[in-house]
């Protein structure tokens, strides 16, 4: 789900000396799906819900439980109701990517796009992890590849509030002049996941 923050889990006196990050790796292995612990997400609207593991989730093997509250978010609005509906959209992605529509660098996304359950289209290589971070979280691009209409600034309130800060730290206040130098820009390819592919000088100007 959303969080970015360490979830802790004590098992006994000793690991309370210790608390270690939680490790969504461990807790797959036991074949839990998602819902089972994050169980608010299935009727979640609002991006405000609160969809970490409610405490006596956790507490049906473990002897304590201490859980943080979600950390904030960038995005104003979200439903994971009406997205688990869709189903598995992993293979949206994966051919968005084989496409090379896709609007980010997919890194080794694809190789987490096979055989992934619901959740795991969006929040990928949990398998492998043993920390909570942000890297799990989906990215702008994923988003993308359904909500096709990119129009800055328009279309970024859709789900961003007016206050978001969006820009990337190049955007200074002589951006306007630097970026229409020649090799200005080195990488135009960063500029497609806000931009889009098809974007105009009119389009900012």
């Amino acid at each position: 789900m959303r969080s970015a923050a360490f979830l802790i889990l004590l098992a006994g006196s000793s690991a309370a000396q210790t608390p270690r990050p939680f490790s969504h790796r461990l807790h797959l292995r036991l074949k839990l799906e998602c819902t089972e612990c994050h169980a608010a997400a299935r009727a979640s609207t609002r991006v405000e819900d609160n969809l970490l593991p409610r405490r006596d989730a956790c507490l049906r093997c473990h002897q304590n439980a201490a859980i943080p509250p979600p950390p904030t978010t960038i995005v104003n609005r979200f439903s994971h109701q009406l997205h688990l509906k869709f189903g598995n959209i992993a293979p949206l992605i994966a051919r968005a990517i084989d496409s090379h529509t896709y609007l980010s660098q997919s890194a080794d996304i694809r190789r987490h796009l096979n055989g992934t359950n619901p959740c795991g289209a969006c929040h990928r290589g949990l398998e492998e992890s043993d920390a909570v971070t942000r890297a799990a979280l989906p990215q702008m691009a994923d988003c993308l590849v359904c909500h096709v209409q990119i129009d800055p600034p328009y279309t970024c309130e859709f789900c961003h509030s007016k206050t978001a800060k969006l820009k990337p730290a190049s955007h200074t206040a002589d951006f306007l002049d630097a970026h229409t130098r020649k090799n200005a820009i080195s990488d135009k390819s960063s500029c497609t996941v806000c931009h889009g592919r098809k974007f105009t000088c009119l389009g900012c100007h």
